[in-house]
């Protein structure tokens, strides 16, 4: 019995796209996107952020590190966020971001989506908190 124990009991690192099942996708996110609006004189202006959409994810943290921007030392904590591809999730890339509903946590995205099965169920993209990710 003792490797009866053992069986599910995989890491999330460890876990490909293709064992993904719906249950995993325990977090509900906030995808926003910076807006766009006319100054008066013909000009685009980029304005506030504003969510275009709420998708569930699971996110998974990953090692964190440390950099030094500005001669100050910031944490950086980066995670995976893995969510159903859709036509809305394959939109996104470095200039969205992610705001977690339940604890209004940001991530700044900062990798495009990867479809990592190519069977378009799941895709994945890199995104950090802890740096500047309301700029």
């Amino acid at each position: 019995m003792r490797g009866s124990r053992d069986i599910g009991q995989q890491s999330h690192t460890n876990r490909e796209a293709s064992e993904m099942t719906a249950g995993n996708l325990r977090s509900k996110l906030h995808f926003q996107k910076r807006g766009q609006s006319d100054d008066g004189f013909g000009n685009s202006v980029t304005g506030e952020f504003e969510t275009v959409f709420t998708d569930a994810a699971e996110i998974i943290p990953r090692m964190g590190s440390e950099t030094v921007i500005a001669s100050r030392l910031q944490g950086v904590q980066p995670f995976t966020i893995r969510v159903r591809s859709s036509t809305q999730t394959r939109e996104l890339d470095a200039t969205w971001r992610a705001i977690d509903a339940r604890s209004a946590l940001v991530y700044s995205i900062v990798s495009p989506p990867t479809n990592l099965d190519q069977k378009n169920a799941y895709i994945e993209m890199l995104a950090t908190t802890g740096g500047q990710t309301d700029a």
